[in-house]
């Protein structure tokens, strides 16, 4: 198992005890990834603003990995108000084409931090998208 990173993803405080990023045989794993920044979420309170930088981190992430985005096989994205769907989906489909992966989304109360709106896990399997 390797802990992963990448260079435009900020890494969680070590006290956070968790990563962002792993590697397993050929299987990688994302923890959920927002928008969050030292000054606020990157994007403000625009939610398809936070999914496009939530997307961007995963992309890069994956990348990092040793894998492309056509290898992330499923998605988990969560929302604090599920009437967002839309403009989440505008930014999903800026990264995703053809066969995209299995997908679920919820609504939650709230994200880690005042301000999120919007978090995005992913898993893949490196290689397997074919490209």
């Amino acid at each position: 198992m390797t802990r992963v990173l990448a260079p435009g993803v900020p890494e969680p405080p070590r006290e956070k005890m968790f990563s962002n990023a792993r590697v397993v045989g050929d299987r990688f794993f994302l923890s959920g990834m927002h928008a969050g920044g030292p000054d606020g979420p990157v994007g403000g309170g625009d939610t398809g603003a936070q999914a496009v930088e939530a997307f961007r981190r995963v992309c890069e992430l994956t990348r990092a990995c040793g894998a492309q985005v056509d290898d992330i096989v499923v998605l988990r994205i969560y929302l604090t108000d599920i009437a967002d769907k839309a403009a989440v989906g505008r930014a999903r489909a800026d990264v995703f084409t053809g066969d995209f992966p299995c997908s679920t989304l919820v609504e939650v109360s709230a994200l880690v931090d005042p301000g999120l709106t919007v978090e995005i896990e992913a898993e893949g399997i490196i290689g397997s998208g074919g490209g």
